[in-house]
């Protein structure tokens, strides 16, 4: 059984009668099941702390489960979730609670591995802190794409813009990213 299929099932079952704390349950235990995962991913990246994006990701998944009821489209549910993990690390890093000024620097001693592992890290550090640097709206879509895989109607859904926009901020997006690395990596 799919998502889907199982959103479909529950679609028709809530027209009938209202949503059960098991229809809730179910529904948010397969989407956690098929999405908990990337969300974190997506999380981590705004957090760079994989216990805070853990956390951020639990909180999405009781915002769901408390307001699931409210949603007409069982479709966009997943849509709704990585917006839910969007606006609260954007609140969780509002609020001063940047793990960033909490994690160890990295230094020749703490790094293992070959001195092309490194690079390859030390790469992708740099990628991520031009992407912070970012409009948010261009660093949303272009992690959005290039990191979670979505597609711009999936990207638009997630962020409630127009196709249209995403199109936009990702070509800016993508501009504004190859000024700040130019000579860099």
């Amino acid at each position: 059984m799919t998502l889907a299929w199982f959103a479909e099932q529950l679609t028709a079952e809530s027209t009938r009668t209202a949503w059960t704390r098991a229809d809730v349950d179910a529904l948010v235990g397969r989407l956690f099941h098929s999405e908990a995962t990337n969300l974190v991913r997506l999380a981590r990246f705004f957090t760079d702390d994989t216990d805070a994006a853990e956390d951020l990701v639990q909180e999405a998944f009781i915002r769901l489960a408390r307001s699931l009821h409210r949603i007409d489209d069982l479709d966009r549910v997943t849509a709704y979730l990585r917006s839910i993990v969007l606006n609260l690390a954007r609140d969780h890093n509002r609020r001063g609670l940047v793990s960033l000024r909490h994690r160890m620097r990295m230094t020749s001693e703490t790094v293992a591995g070959s001195d092309e592992e490194w690079q390859v890290k030390e790469d992708q550090r740099v990628v991520i802190e031009a992407l912070r640097r970012l409009a948010p709206g261009q660093r949303n879509c272009l992690v959005l794409r290039y990191y979670l895989d979505l597609s711009n109607p999936e990207i638009a859904e997630t962020l409630g813009v127009s196709i249209n926009t995403v199109k936009t901020q990702l070509q800016r997006g993508m501009a504004a990213l190859e000024r700040e690395l130019e000579g860099r990596v």
